[in-house]
Order: structure tokens, then C-alpha cells, then sequence
């Protein structure tokens, strides 16, 4: 049973690491979906949800509506008033989780704890990721580029030791903000917000907190901590240590991980087999590298097509026996696409490949008779990983042709 450090972070040496949380927000997300389906959009100001005649209610605004005072749960009569040029949509639910999928994918191809909010929102928690990915603030930046490159849409990141001081991070310079928040600092970053920003203070807590003269952050630090545990209860406590930029809550993935995937959107469209080989190849890699770290081996690979229509689709092959071999695993994704994805030549928008159905590799029974040809790829695997956690994941790679990038998303 893990104690509470191992909650609070890695340990080194036995001495405790501080978390490092990513909270990714997207802009605008229904309003920004809509742009990207219809450039002609772009800059107007969009409303979905709700319609031109007033009936309903705004379920998102893109930023040129929000200058208007349009916001989400305001009345469609409202928004009408505050926008008459408006451009009332109807909700694509089934688009909008299409593309939330997207933006998760690249999510996990950093980290397996990914604790969803909504549909466009998440904690990460990259504390353990560094070693692959660099510190923190990379992988926050380098999330941010891919859902951008992959995508095509904007998302807010903050970076900081805990989800309170990460979500307040990522909030802090919306749209396409980047803002870290280092322990040290966060005093001072929350001193002269208003108490309404720390998590658990409603409209009434913060009339009544602000009927006693406790207006901002710092008004509330000032206060007798008897009298505020008089007018909270036993809630004062936690409003004091966020105030003070403490949180010790972990991110809670959903459940265990039970893939591990990566999937990339092409810049153009590409209809070439050689191309999408290649690039079927290098999302292989990053699975396979990810799976090999996790120290699991997968017993199915998934291939994910999208055509320019957005239609996709799915095809899958379980293997002879589990492997982390990358050969294995690209073998299988490439004949996916060669054989049973049915393409007729027609050019994708958008590959993935996912691995699940894992084992632990010491629960892979060991050969007899180890196959040697077997032994030396499995040794070429863990050399480069070994050399790509030290000098990057771009440093060094099989002995493929590779084409110059062509636009495509993906690292």
C-alpha cells in the first residue's frame, strides 16, 4: 500500500520529488471546432447552442462573442441582444467528442495519468515523464505545439506543482496562454486575486466572506483563523492552504491505462503508400518506446484511418504472442493498412496506431531456445531507447529511408 509520499510525488534517494501537473484547457472548444470545419468563421463571432430567433440556451462563444458579454448558460434571447450579427449554431456533440479524442491522444503520448475534467480538459500528471520528455514546462509546451500541428486547434497550458496552482496557471492568459506557477512564487501570483478564484468559494461564500472585508486573497490570509473557522467551518482550513498555493491532491486517471496509442493529422492530405508507411512507422516507434518503458508487452494492434471526409475508421489484428518488439508491432500496423483497411488509394488526413491487451514482461514466459535473430532486435530496441533518453527522441533512428516532413503533425 503506497504511503503518502508515493502520492505526493517520485522519490529519489528517499527524499520526495514535487509533482509536476499540466492542466491543459482548450479554447473556446465547440466555437473553435466550428472555425476550423469552416475557416469563413474565423475572427466572427460564433454561438453555438441556442438559436437566432432566441430560443435556448449558449452552450460556447467563441472570443469575438465573449466581447460582446457573450457566455456559456446565457440565454440565446440574451446573447441575441448583446450580439445581434451573431452566428448562432447548432451543437455537433458527436464532432466535438470526435475531436476530443484527438486532443487525449496526445495527452497519453506523454503520460498515462490524464485526469479528465470535461471533454476539453485535463490534469496531467508528467512528474515521472521528465527522464523521456525534459522538464515540465517542455512537455507542457511541446502538448501545446502538437494539439496545434495535430489538431489545428489553440489550447491554454499551465504548468505547476499541483492541479490547484496549474489550473489557476492555465487560466491566467487565455487564449493560447502558457503560464507557470513555481511553489516559490505562488504566494505572492495569488495575493491579489479575488477570493472567488480559490476552489470551494461559490457566489454565497464569497458575499459573505466579502460582507467582512475579505475581498481578495490576502484579506483572507489577514484574517483571525478562529473567526473564519467560525464563519466556514472546518473548510477554512483547506481555503487557507490554497491561499497559500498548497494542494496535495493527485491527479486521478479514470482507470489503469489499458492502451498505449499515438496518432498523427497530416498538414495536407496524403494518399501515397510509401508516405503513410513512413509515417506509420514512426508513430510505431513512439508506441513501442512508451510500452517498452512501461514494462509491458501487447497482445493486439489497432490502426486508426481518417479520410478527408472525417470518416474513420478502425481495423485491429491480435498477435501470435505478446511483444514490445518494434518490428513486430510495425510489421502488424503496416499490414493493417496495405491489406485490410480497404483505402483503394484514397488519400488520409489522419493515421494512429494503439497497442492494448498488455502483460507484464515477467509474465512472458521465457524461451527454451531463444531466437537470436529475436534477441538482437530486442537488444537494438533498448539501445536506442536508451540513446533517445539521453540525446532526445529526434537523435536517433532505425535504419529506414525517411522522407523530409511533409507538414505532418507529430513528434
Amino acid at each position: 500500500m503506497p504511503d503518502r509520499a508515493d502520492t505526493a510525488g517520485s522519490l529519489r534517494d528517499g527524499v520526495q520529488a514535487p509533482r509536476a501537473i499540466v492542466h491543459v484547457d482548450m479554447d473556446a472548444f465547440y466555437a473553435s471546432v466550428e472555425e476550423l470545419d469552416d475557416p469563413a468563421l474565423r475572427g466572427r463571432p460564433v454561438i453555438v447552442g441556442g438559436t437566432p430567433e432566441g430560443r435556448g440556451v449558449v452552450a460556447a462563444a467563441s472570443y469575438a462573442a465573449r466581447r460582446f458579454g457573450v457566455h456559456s448558460a446565457m440565454s440565446a434571447a440574451r446573447a441575441r441582444q448583446l450580439c445581434p450579427r451573431g452566428v448562432f449554431l447548432r451543437p455537433r456533440m458527436e464532432r466535438y467528442a470526435d475531436v476530443s479524442e484527438q486532443v487525449f491522444a496526445v495527452f497519453a503520448a506523454f503520460t498515462p495519468l490524464v485526469e479528465p475534467l470535461s471533454i476539453d480538459e485535463a490534469f496531467l500528471d508528467v512528474t515521472g515523464c521528465q527522464r523521456l520528455f525534459g522538464p515540465a514546462a517542455a512537455i507542457g509546451r511541446a502538448i501545446r505545439a502538437r494539439i496545434s500541428a495535430e489538431v489545428g486547434l489553440t489550447a491554454s497550458v499551465g504548468v505547476a506543482p499541483n492541479k490547484f496552482l496549474a489550473k489557476l496557471a492555465s487560466d491566467l492568459e487565455k487564449p493560447d496562454g502558457f503560464v507557470i506557477i513555481e511553489q516559490a512564487e505562488a504566494a505572492a501570483r495569488l495575493a491579489d486575486l479575488p477570493v472567488g478564484r480559490l476552489w470551494g468559494v461559490g457566489e454565497v461564500t464569497e458575499r459573505e466572506l466579502a460582507a467582512r472585508g475579505v475581498r481578495r486573497v490576502r484579506d483572507l490570509l489577514a484574517c483571525d483563523a478562529d473567526a473564519l473557522v467560525a464563519l466556514l467551518g472546518r473548510h477554512a482550513h483547506g481555503l487557507r492552504e490554497l491561499a497559500l498555493g498548497i494542494d496535495d491532491r493527485p491527479v486521478v486517471p479514470d482507470a489503469e491505462a489499458k492502451s498505449i496509442g499515438a496518432e498523427t493529422t497530416f498538414a495536407r492530405d496524403i494518399a501515397d503508400e510509401q508516405a503513410l508507411r513512413e509515417e506509420l512507422g514512426e508513430l510505431v516507434e513512439r508506441v513501442a518506446r512508451r510500452l517498452r518503458a512501461a514494462g509491458l508487452r501487447a497482445r493486439s494492434v489497432h490502426l486508426k484511418a481518417r479520410y478527408a471526409d472525417f470518416t474513420t475508421v478502425t481495423r485491429a489484428v491480435t498477435l501470435p504472442a505478446p511483444t514490445a518488439r518494434t518490428t513486430d508491432l510495425r510489421e502488424a500496423a503496416r499490414d493493417l493498412l496495405a491489406r485490410r483497411l480497404g483505402r483503394r488509394g484514397r488519400p488520409l488526413r489522419l493515421v494512429g496506431v494503439t497497442v492494448a491487451g498488455f502483460e507484464p514482461v515477467a509474465a512472458t514466459a521465457a524461451e527454451l531456445f531463444p531466437d537470436a535473430a529475436v534477441e538482437r532486435t530486442e537488444t537494438v530496441d533498448h539501445v536506442l531507447d536508451e540513446l533517445q533518453d539521453r540525446f532526445g527522441s529526434g537523435a536517433i533512428h532505425r535504419g529506414v529511408r525517411r522522407r523530409p516532413p511533409a507538414g505532418a503533425g507529430g513528434a
